[in-house]
Order: structure tokens, then sequence, then C-alpha cells
């Protein structure tokens, strides 16, 4: 619950932020009757979202055998990729982003004499991408939870996604409705380094599933066994495996890829921020 809470928080408010900047945009301009194309295009990037987050945890759940392991395996490592590439790249667009955007609103409006369909494709894109990364970062999310508790993991993940969502919400009204000021670059940089950790452990996830179907061997199937201490099906260790991919007797190269990476990126992260 607690990574998909952190999950939904950024993505949430990434979206928030984006929509209102594009409304401050269209106030600028004097533009108000396009607002209906706005909030037509952010919610049938929300329906998008929803639906695609949906149809991977169907698909995923109807498989069986060897072809789940690799769906659950793949789907980690997609996830790690992309969510990778989203700190990286928003930690660099966070100063740029509102003036990109509004000039995005000036240059769709310019398009055409009404603007209507260039400000609906603006908005519909820029909340879709964050809403699609979601829903494939909750799909990981999900199976990286015990497979044996179906309804308990599907608890936690609708509310975590629900109470980041609303926090978001939350968060982005008060900065747009209140003369604060949010320093993007120093939200997205604690933000991204929690992410970097949630990333590890699904890396550490993939490799658990191909190790069992054999394609990526142990070389050690179980370096240490520490269940004794903490259980990883109890609540404790439930948490620990979806927010940092713990494991109470991991392989050897579940080891090596979680290190691996995590020391990797934070290397190249602090060297991003640093410059």
């Amino acid at each position: 619950m607690v990574s998909t809470y952190l999950l939904s928080l950024r993505e949430g408010l990434e979206a928030a932020l984006i929509i209102g900047i594009v409304l401050g945009a269209l106030r600028k301009i004097q533009r108000p009757d396009l607002l209906p194309s706005l909030w037509l295009g952010v919610l049938s990037a929300v329906i998008v979202s929803v639906l695609s987050a949906i149809l991977l945890t169907v698909f995923g759940l109807e498989l069986e055998g060897n072809v789940e392991v690799i769906y659950e395996g793949v789907t980690m490592f997609l996830a790690a990729g992309i969510l990778t590439w989203m700190i990286f790249w928003m930690s660099g667009q966070a100063r740029n982003i509102k003036g990109e955007l509004e000039d995005g609103v000036n240059k769709a409006v310019a398009r055409s004499a009404s603007g209507k369909n260039s400000i609906f494709w603006l908005s519909f894109v820029a909340v879709v991408r964050e809403g699609v990364e979601l829903a494939l970062f909750l799909t990981a999310a999900f199976f990286a939870g015990n497979n044996e508790q179906v309804g308990s993991n599907t608890i936690q993940v609708l509310a975590g996604t629900l109470l980041g969502l609303g926090t978001a919400v939350l968060f982005g009204w008060s900065l747009l409705a209140s003369a604060a000021r949010l320093d993007l670059r120093r939200f997205f940089q604690v933000t991204g380094i929690l992410l970097i950790l949630f990333a590890a452990g699904l890396i550490a996830h993939g490799i658990h599933e191909f190790n069992e179907i054999g394609w990526i061997p142990f070389i050690i199937e179980h370096i240490w066994d520490v269940n004794a201490f903490i259980d990883e099906n109890s609540v404790f260790g439930q948490l620990l495996k979806t927010l940092f991919g713990y494991n109470g007797n991991p392989s050897l190269t579940e080891m090596i890829g979680y290190f691996g990476y995590l020391i990797g990126i934070t290397i190249l992260f602090r060297r991003k921020n640093e410059a």
C-alpha cells in the first residue's frame, strides 16, 4: 500500500501540475471557452488509464504456469525501466516544465481557429502518459505481492492508489489556489530516491520470477534465510516486499541485480542532480 501510495502521489501530482499550468495558460490568453475541451481530454485520459490497469492485471491473472511467471517478470522489468526513465527525466525537466507547457498551449491554440481539438489532445497526451505509466507500475506492484492473497493485494493497491491520487489532487489544488510555491526539483529528488528503492525491488522480483523457470540461474539458491526473524509473508514482511523488494531467502542473482541496480542508479542520480 505504501509503494502504491507513493507512486500514485508522484504521478498524480505531476498530472495535477500539468493541468494547473494549462489552466493558467488558458486564463492568460483569455480563452475560457477551451476549458471544456481541456477537461474532456483529462477525463478521456483517466478512462484509458483505468482500463489499461484493469486489462494488464486481468490478463496476468488469466495466465498459468511458466507463461504467468514470464509475464510477471517482464512486467516488473518493464516497470522498473520506465520508472527509472521517469525519475531521471522529471528531475531534469522540473524547472522548465511550466514554460514548455505554456508554449505548447499557445502553439496549440494558434494552429486552428477554435483550438478545441488541439487543447483536447494536449491535455489527453499529457495526462494519459502519467496514467498509463501508473497503470503499469500498479500492475507490477500487484504481482510483487503475495500471489496467494489476490483479494488482499487488490484492496491494498486500490487503497494506496486512491489515497495517493486524493493527496495529489489536494496538494495540487492548494498550490494553485494559494501563493505557495513548491520546489519541484527538490520534491522530485526526494521522491526519486524512494522510487529508486522501489525500482530495485522490481528488478529483484523480476530476477526471482526468471529464477523459477531457469532463465536466470540461481548461482546460490538461498544465500541466507532470515524468515525466522522477519517472515516475508507477515504483514511487516509484505510491506517490505512491496516497498523495497524484500525477500527472506533470496538467490545470489537476486542480490546481485538488486544492489547492482541500486548502486549504479544512485551514482548516476547524484551526478545528474549535482550537475
